[in-house]
């Protein structure tokens, strides 16, 4: 079998759910950069705050993701692209009958990436999004007259109940109709009730029904050919369309953030344990890709890609973790609020204490600062549902898993010298030292919002804030020591001896 992508794509038209988000954001980038004669791809969009699908389609294509896009092309291919009113979380996606016969007649690939993230959401609502929304496209699938393949967007972590998996649909975790139909039938508190009995050895609900979403793409595959591809924690770009390009603020990018900022100053991680991180432009080829292989080999079973990188470039933060207080100074921010510094805890006991008194105590402080001057307080929030979420966060953050990735290797050998090119999902040549530095830097840019012209200026501010940060730890350390000395009977000169000691605790926090 060989492949020459771009031409398989050509002239095909694209429905993508989940296309605001992070992923669906960089595919439809990825999709018209590099394959010039793509259909029409038709994005479903949920009306939101106001604005009807065509203002939020505009304000989408307004990301910066797609300056390289404009720079080679222009705007003539945002012409493809189409806003399609829905929402995964309703009956029937939420299509008018326009809308629904549309996508019939002319759909040829389905990428489905859209779910809900969030760790903390009630079973109801992970059911119907995950769960129900898998199944409302499989059936709208299944109308569709000339549809090559289905691609849905799973996690790796839908087997964190294992310490190792491989790429391979495990046994349902439970039922799922009968899991809709206590979700249909329980009131909230019976629910939730009832909720941990349901998970078992499942963290949470997200992992729990998108593992369920994958046997409703399973039993589709005798009717159409489908393919599940299963990222890890997906991080900035590495590559495509800028080194370091990212929207999102979850993991090591949204501590980068908070980091620069001089607000988030300690990370509960343990520094030897392997965490799987796969950048976003990987991922969006193995969608590519793996939908490709789909629609080639029509395969009798579903095939499962792991998108993932602890078994074959494996990241632990102490690759990085003197990097990343240089690049905190190596990129800063004008906006900054403090001296940035970011120390990593092993444990949540030693992240709480030192939270309280680098994270809670300057945020009071701040917020009663930012109330004075008139702006609106934010850090003591930040903080407070940060601290609350680490009890979910828990097992993700203490835990390492081996997700094997031996398909998706294979996948990658199976394309032609120029798809490995440029649709290439092997991150042998990554290096996680050099990937930080272009992901700081696109922190910066993408997440803080600043200009690379404010480099110098904010340098200069970052050498006051050092200056700054070291007065006030001077003043805490013989704060400290002095109140020592006048609790203590020692005398003067011995209590000096309490100093180091002091500095130590102090910079052990």
């Amino acid at each position: 079998m060989s492949s020459d992508i771009p031409n398989f794509y050509s002239g095909a038209n694209i429905f993508i759910t989940g296309a605001t988000g992070f992923v669906g954001l960089a595919l439809v980038e990825k999709l018209l950069r590099c394959i010039p004669n793509v259909g029409t791809i038709y994005l479903l969009v949920r009306p939101k705050r106001g604005k009807d699908v065509d203002s939020r389609l505009q304000d989408l294509l307004k990301d910066r993701i797609f300056n390289l896009l404009k720079e080679q092309k222009g705007d003539a291919s945002f012409k493809k692209v189409t806003a399609v009113s829905g929402d995964v979380g309703q009956e029937n996606l939420g299509l008018s009958s326009e809308d629904e016969n549309k996508l019939i007649e002319n759909v040829n690939f389905v990428f489905h990436s859209a779910a809900t993230l969030d760790f903390e959401a009630s079973l109801k609502t992970t059911v119907d999004i995950n769960l129900l929304g898998t199944r409302r496209i499989v059936d709208l699938c299944k109308k569709i007259r000339n549809l090559k393949a289905l691609l849905h967007v799973s996690s790796a972590y839908v087997n964190s109940n294992r310490k190792s998996a491989e790429e391979i649909i495990y046994e349902a975790p439970d039922d799922p109709d009968r899991v809709i139909g206590l979700t249909n039938t329980l009131d909230e508190a019976a629910l939730d009730h009832i909720t941990p009995s349901i998970l078992r050895d499942h963290p949470n609900t997200y992992t729990f029904t998108k593992a369920l979403a994958e046997h409703e793409v399973a039993k589709a595959n005798s009717s159409f050919p489908t393919a599940i591809i299963r990222p890890s924690m997906i991080v900035g770009a590495w590559k495509e369309p800028v080194p370091g390009w990212t929207n999102s603020k979850n993991g090591p990018q949204g501590f980068i953030m908070g980091a620069a900022k001089g607000v988030v100053r300690r990370l509960p991680v343990d520094k030897n344990l392997v965490y799987d991180y796969v950048p976003v432009d990987v991922v969006v080829n193995e969608m590519i890709t793996a939908a490709w292989y789909a629609a080639s080999l029509k395969p009798p079973e579903t095939p499962v890609f792991q998108c993932t990188t602890s078994t074959y470039k494996p990241f632990k933060w102490a690759l990085v973790e003197t990097e990343i207080s240089k690049l905190l100074h190596a990129y800063p921010l004008k906006s900054a609020v403090w001296y940035p510094t970011l120390k990593l805890l092993p444990s949540l006991f030693l992240f709480r204490i030192s939270a309280f008194i680098f994270h809670m105590i300057p945020a009071y402080i701040l917020d009663t600062v930012s109330r004075i001057s008139g702006q609106r307080p934010i850090l003591v929030k930040l903080h407070t549902n940060v601290n609350k979420s680490l009890g979910r966060l828990a097992p993700f953050i203490f835990n390492e898993w081996m997700f094997d990735n031996s398909k998706s290797l294979e996948l990658h050998r199976k394309l032609s010298d120029s798809d490995k090119n440029v649709f290439g999902i092997d991150v042998e040549k990554l290096t996680w030292e050099t990937y930080f530095s272009d992901l700081a830097m696109g922190v910066r840019q993408f997440l803080n919002n600043e200009d690379p012209k404010t480099l110098p200026a904010a340098k200069r501010k970052d050498s006051v804030l050092f200056i700054l940060n070291l007065l006030i730890q001077f003043f805490v350390i013989g704060l400290l020591w002095f109140l020592t000395y006048k609790i203590s009977a020692t005398s003067f000169l011995t209590s000096l001896y309490f100093i180091p000691v002091i500095a130590f605790v102090f910079n052990l926090l």
